[in-house]
């Protein structure tokens, strides 16, 4: 009890009930873990200070691990920061328990509307998105071309009908698919257009458990399948065991400065798909807590910080996407003459085709437990797929 009087008492303190002194007004601002880029956030803070003489800027940037239960002890409080930089899946909890201010639609007509669409909860808008990433498919041209086949393969039936070959070929396994990791098998059913928790026993689900099952059991993925994370499948593509590996464009620094000789191999192509065509994507949003005292000006500070300009700044400093409109109309995203260059146009336009997308529940984290737990069963054969998929159904149902 005494840790978290202390945690509400610190986010009190923290977030500061916004003050008003000779007519300027204070807008509590927070980031998390952006510390690195504050002479970018800074100019923005000094520029629209400038522009708005009635204003001030309160920046306060927040460590990663610590935002989620910073941000739910403030909008407890009645003084809660004016604007907040989360992930859509805890706005998305925070949407629903009431505590989000609506934005209205007509402000938001210059972001991408497939992240838009994206971001709602019950068809309303509660955020604002700042930037994204969306994985490409990072490969050993040397090895694939050293296994006989002659087209990339662009969806999982296909890289799956390729796996032998490549593994009799090469000695090298087609990919680690990291399918226990998180919610990374929920994802990939999504791409086969299933996304309700009534479908995840049904006959497509069941051929989608089926391909890799197959695949784990005639060994033409890793053993370590099973428990492996995205950035242990990086280290066996770093080592040359595995040919296709899925990530973010940001792993293509790590290849090169960890292994200069795979990285001199290496090409990209776009993200591994399913039959609906869609992308995975992930997004950065601001939200305004309901309590907060200035929302219609940290609405349009928001607007200033995320606009076509700003937008780009930040992407030419990072890895990210923007999510501006205009900004992923510009001529940065339209550079292929290296791999960093390529890596990024490509992740800019699969922003373009990303929905349909799951949308996060409250318990979330239970539902991607219960299917992981699916998923090592049915790769270590313990009982029919059907049965296993069923018996996850039934224990979602449950709780």
């Amino acid at each position: 009890m005494k840790k978290l009087f202390l945690l509400f008492l610190s986010v009190i303190l923290l977030a500061g009930c916004s003050i008003k002194n000779n007519g300027v007004k204070e807008i509590t601002f927070w980031t998390l873990q952006m510390g690195d880029f504050a002479p970018y956030i800074n100019k923005i803070i000094e520029d629209y200070e400038l522009e708005h003489k009635n204003i001030k800027i309160k920046w306060i940037d927040v460590p990663f691990s610590e935002g989620e239960k910073r941000t739910l002890a403030a909008v407890m409080t009645d003084c809660p920061p004016d604007l907040i930089n989360l992930n859509p899946d805890f706005s998305a909890l925070l949407a629903q328990k009431g505590t989000l201010w609506e934005i209205d639609a007509d402000k938001l007509v210059g972001y991408n509307q497939e992240i838009i669409n994206a971001l709602k909860y019950n068809d309303k808008i509660y955020s604002i998105p700042w930037y994204a990433t969306s994985a490409i498919t990072i490969y050993n041209k040397d090895l694939f071309k050293k296994s006989g086949i002659i087209r990339e393969p662009k969806t999982y039936q296909e890289l799956a009908s390729v796996s032998e070959k490549i593994k009799t070929a090469t000695g090298a396994y087609s990919y680690l698919p990291t399918i226990t990791e998180n919610d990374t098998m929920i994802k990939i059913l999504n791409k086969y257009g299933i996304s309700e928790i009534e479908d995840y026993n049904s006959k497509e689900s069941i051929k989608v458990f089926e391909m890799f099952k197959k695949l784990y059991q005639n060994g033409l993925i890793p053993p370590e399948t099973i428990t492996m994370t995205h950035r242990e499948a990086l280290e066996q593509y770093m080592a040359g065991k595995i040919i296709f590996y899925q990530g973010g464009a940001n792993f293509l620094n790590m290849i090169k400065e960890n292994a200069p000789k795979i990285y001199a191999q290496t090409d990209v192509l776009e993200q591994i798909k399913g039959p609906v065509g869609q992308n995975d994507f992930s997004v950065m949003n601001f939200v305004i807590p309901q309590k907060a005292l200035h929302k219609e000006e940290a609405l349009d500070f928001c607007l200033y910080l995320t606009n076509e300009e700003n937008q780009l700044k930040l992407a030419k400093m990072t890895n990210v996407i923007a999510t501006n409109s205009n900004a992923l109309r510009d001529e940065f995203y339209n550079d292929y003459s290296n791999l960093t260059a390529k890596s990024r146009s490509l992740s800019a336009k699969q922003i373009n085709k990303i929905n349909p997308q799951i949308k996060q529940r409250e318990n979330q984290k239970e539902i991607n437990l219960v299917i992981n737990t699916a998923v090592q069963s049915v790769l270590l054969n313990k009982d029919s797929i059907e049965n296993i998929l069923n018996d996850a159904v039934s224990t979602l149902d449950n709780k």
